[in-house]
């Protein structure tokens, strides 16, 4: 049985909110960038800067320069936040099966629903349609048969609109598009297919052999291989009720040295820890995610020895993972860490019972340290690696 995937794509989807209540930013170029930072780049671009050649990732000086109409906003998670939840409801209405990738994205298994919604194209143009009429947002849905295809048919419409990919056309449909629209082909090995085997589209990557790929993808170029034919088996997995406890930080300037890095690094798990007490959550699993400056991502989950809300128990391991993980050239220019999978807290007699009197001492120091930054603020005392 074909299952039957619908992907929600809204571009510039914090740009695309903030229009809604303030219409005269329609129309002209918009981008998105912290807007008190010497070093700024720019975090979302509207259709309109970006035929003026500004792009995401771009130094907001660079896009003045390239775009001197250009308005800027600041960055409102709280409002993202907001259009984010309107847009889960209503995806929600239309399948238990709904999995929000990033905001203004969000995919659809509306396989064995025709009995309610039709066809999955008239359940996608319904989709779209709820989207305008409660968020006033436009965008565009892709209908395929899987996460994948489904995904790139949404990205590639020049205007709002459903694409649907029938079930075995989905080779015939990507073999025409540039590489750089399959997952896994970043910047980097788009330019390595180009220098190396002369590849641009999709279709050359299907006549290749495995061996020949393994060149550019390593370990991957066989899922890179059954991607260029438009295979994807990943389910729609919906969202988790589960609480997460997670900090990310954008780099004030782009940076390789592992010592300032693992400092960036302490820091996140710091402030997540502090979370972590005050909830009273002992997480089993936790992750890192962080970002080159040539914005080719690395996200790894990790399960933790034992569950903790301490930094020097939770720290060790993630650092382990990222000096496992960071051995490109290439600076890091974002990182987040986060934890969840909470276990039951344990009884009060034995946070400190079972400790060695090292640890005793390190738990006795951070409470202290709770303290003073509760009365003082979260700047009032830090570690000198976290500086």
């Amino acid at each position: 049985m074909n299952r039957n995937i619908l992907h929600i794509h809204i571009p510039a989807f914090p740009i695309a909110v903030a229009r809604v209540s303030r219409p005269e930013l329609r129309g002209r170029p918009v981008a998105v960038a912290p807007v008190h930072s010497e070093r700024a780049l720019v975090l979302s671009v509207s259709f309109e800067a970006r035929r003026e050649g500004v792009f995401k990732g771009m130094p907001l000086a660079k896009a003045l320069k390239f775009c001197p109409g250009l308005a800027v906003l600041p960055h409102d998670p709280e409002l993202t936040q907001k259009a984010v939840q309107v847009l889960s409801g209503v995806a929600a209405r239309y399948t238990p099966l709904w999995e929000p990738s990033h905001p203004g994205h969000v995919y659809l298994d509306v396989t064995g629903t025709e009995r309610l919604w039709g066809r999955a194209k008239d359940t996608a143009d319904r989709v779209r349609l709820d989207i305008k009429e409660h968020l006033s947002l436009a965008g565009t849905v892709g209908v395929a048969s899987n996460k994948m295809v489904s995904s790139i048919a949404s990205r590639v419409m020049r205007s709002e609109g459903v694409l649907d990919v029938d079930p075995g056309r989905e080779s015939s449909f990507l073999a025409p598009l540039k590489v750089d629209v399959l997952p896994g082909v970043g910047p980097v090995r788009r330019r390595a297919l180009l220098e190396e085997l002369n590849i641009t589209l999709v279709r050359q990557i299907a006549l290749l052999d495995l061996g020949s790929l393994s060149l550019i993808f390593g370990r991957y170029a066989y899922v890179i291989h059954q991607r260029a034919f438009g295979i994807d088996p990943t389910p729609v997995y919906p969202p988790r009720a589960e609480p997460v406890v997670a900090e990310e930080m954008t780099l004030p300037g782009d940076e390789n040295d592992d010592a300032k890095l693992l400092g960036t690094l302490y820091g996140l798990v710091e402030q997540c820890s502090r979370k972590l007490r005050q909830r009273d959550l002992y997480p089993r699993r936790a992750g890192l995610h962080f970002r080159y400056a040539d914005q080719e991502e690395v996200i790894l989950p990790i399960l933790l020895a034992r569950p903790s809300v301490w930094e020097f128990d939770l720290y060790a391991p993630l650092e382990k993972l990222f000096l496992k993980a960071c051995r490109r050239r290439v600076r890091v220019r974002f990182m987040k860490v986060w934890f969840r999978d909470f276990a039951p807290p344990p009884a009060q007699f034995s946070l400190l019972a079972f400790s060695s009197p090292d640890e005793a001492k390190k738990n006795r120091v951070i409470t202290a340290l709770d303290r003073i930054r509760e009365k003082y603020g979260a700047e009032g005392i830090q570690y000198g690696r976290t500086i």
